[in-house]
């Protein structure tokens, strides 16, 4: 695949100047990766910017799941869950390296707030609306097969469980590869460019995007027929940028997530937990390099750019953990990481945020504007499909002659379709004995990036470690431009990692370092950076106050 690095950075930057789009996207997580790898795929010419990095806002800040959404059920949103378990069939074939088939427990106790028989109906609702497509069919066990399927539950008055079929993913990189895969089809994209306005001609149509590169400061603009707003919980912040009237759009609430060692908590299927107390549901969800239990559905009025996790939310979630495993006797020493995020929900009449609607809502304006707001991970790519339908309706026949019909189900990685994933898995034994490294490290190359790990290991400097392999591929590949950026989203190191990934810190930054012809002042900067993040993103352990956990 094409280089997508600092170098692509400054080449598009001077596109966007020079030359007029047809599509101008703003925000970099998965809607806008989604809008930017439909439009391409029909042949228009599009530019991305993001203000920050890429997926850096609730696009990785998500559970991480691929799934229809069982608690939707209760507010009777069929049509929402029919189409997520339709697109989750569909990622399954086009990103098998990013979305995996995972099983999920229902636990049902006696003062649950769902019994045993509508939670059954529920569950042949599901495997219905997934058109009995689900990688397995649910199944009922009574409490004993409950116990002998998770020994670690609480039996304490279990009538019972159910166990049905999801999926988990790595939210993050499924951004980037969309991001891309759009790169491929010829989009133009660019982290850490904020867009600061809009320019109209005289008849109050958009005639470009203002913009300001956050690393050198230049102002610039952006030509396009249309603009496209995909920021997420920052569209009621740029609405008003955007459009002369603007009335704010959202209801946003903040979930927060906490992660575990396997060891400490060794679910044999995800859980899904708390359902008997309140409309919220928490998952305990485990993956090949940790356990995330979230999330939280409280209001939240403040920017996104301030969400973090306190010691409220830690608590409440260290409490549900505890209810349901007390013999795992979790406390907050066990806590590896956490991470909050703001889901950008479009209001509604509901008046509790765990009934708010996560259907998503497009907003078209006759200057020449679209926003997009709300919606579920799971439908991205028909999100986005629907959203340059939209877009197409602001322009002329000729215009859409010269684009194609929308062809963004095919596999976002040419090295992962399913056959080339399995190959890799198979021939990480042979990786491991011509590289140096490991047959755990090659097979994770091969689990992370399929046939793609090859090409990886081939043009990786001789003697680099696994982690500084890793940084050479987010640099040339994922205009990864940071230490932060890296170890917060192209790899899992503080989330994953008890040391957060620091005992790896001066081996990386060797590579980046050497990437970017970094001074020795800009080396201290980017380890400062990545330790104030990490110091921020754990502020609750400090807040912790004697006796509340």
């Amino acid at each position: 695949m094409k280089r997508f690095s600092a170098a692509e950075r400054i080449q598009n930057i001077k596109r966007m100047q020079n030359e007029a789009f047809d599509l101008c996207i703003i925000g970099g997580g998965i809607n806008g990766a989604g809008v930017a790898r439909d439009a391409a795929s029909r042949g228009m010419k599009v530019a991305l910017i993001e203000a920050r990095d890429f997926a850096s806002g609730t696009s990785s800040k998500s559970s991480k799941l691929i799934h229809g959404g069982i608690r939707y059920l209760e507010n009777l949103e069929f049509h929402l869950v029919f189409e997520a378990l339709s697109e989750r069939t569909r990622l399954f074939e086009m990103v098998p390296h990013l979305v995996h088939p995972l099983r999920f427990m229902i636990p049902l106790y006696e003062n649950s707030r769902v019994g045993m028989f509508k939670m059954g109906l529920g569950m042949w609702l599901y495997d219905l609306l997934a058109l009995f497509q689900a990688p397995e069919m649910h199944e009922r066990l009574n409490s004993e097969e409950s116990i002998a399927r998770m020994p670690m539950l609480d039996a304490t008055h279990l009538k019972g469980s159910y166990v049905y079929s999801d999926a988990y993913m790595d939210d993050d990189r499924l951004v980037i590869e969309t991001l891309r895969s759009a790169h491929e089809l010829g989009a133009v994209c660019t982290n850490y460019v904020k867009a600061t306005g809009a320019t109209f001609d005289r008849n109050g149509k958009v005639e470009a995007v203002e913009c300001q590169d956050q690393l050198s400061y230049q102002k610039f603009q952006i030509r396009a027929k249309h603009v496209v707003s995909c920021v997420g919980p920052w569209t009621d912040e740029l609405g008003p940028k955007l459009l002369k009237e603007w009335t704010s759009i959202l209801r946003p609430t903040k979930g927060i997530h906490l992660t575990f060692q396997k060891s400490r908590l060794p679910l044999e299927s995800a859980v899904v937990m708390a359902a008997e107390k309140s409309d919220r549901i928490v998952f305990g969800i485990p993956r090949h390099e940790m356990v995330v239990i979230g999330t939280t559905d409280t209001d939240f009025r403040q920017s996104p750019d301030s969400v973090v996790a306190t010691e409220e939310d830690v608590k409440y979630l260290l409490d549900v953990v505890r209810t349901y495993f007390p013999g795992a006797k979790i406390t907050q020493e066990d806590i590896v990481a956490s991470y909050a995020g703001v889901r950008p929900l479009v209001k509604d009449a509901s008046s509790n945020e765990g009934k708010t609607s996560r259907e998503h809502t497009i907003i078209d304006d006759d200057c020449g504007v679209t926003l997009v707001a709300g919606g579920k991970y799971t439908t991205y790519r028909l999100i986005a499909e629907q959203v340059v339908a939209h877009c197409l309706r602001f322009f002329t026949l000729e215009e859409k002659s010269h684009f194609s019909r929308s062809d963004t189900a095919r596999p976002l990685n040419p090295f992962t379709d399913q056959e080339f994933f399995r190959r890799a898995l198979v021939e990480s034994k042979v990786w491991a004995r011509h590289s140096g490294l490991t047959h755990e490290e090659t097979l994770r190359l091969a689990q992370r990036y399929g046939m793609e790990g090859a090409a990886i290991l081939q043009n990786a400097p001789e003697g680099y470690s696994y982690w500084q392999i890793e940084a050479v591929q987010a640099i040339d590949r994922t205009l990864c431009l940071n230490l932060k950026d890296f170890y917060a989203r192209r790899v899992p190191l503080f989330l994953a990692d008890p040391k957060h990934g620091l005992p790896y810190l001066e081996s990386i930054c060797t590579v980046f370092a050497s990437r970017f012809s970094w001074s020795e002042a800009e080396i201290q900067r980017q380890k400062s950076d990545l330790l104030e993040y990490i110091e921020k993103e754990l502020a609750w352990r400090k807040a912790f106050t004697p006796g509340l956990i």
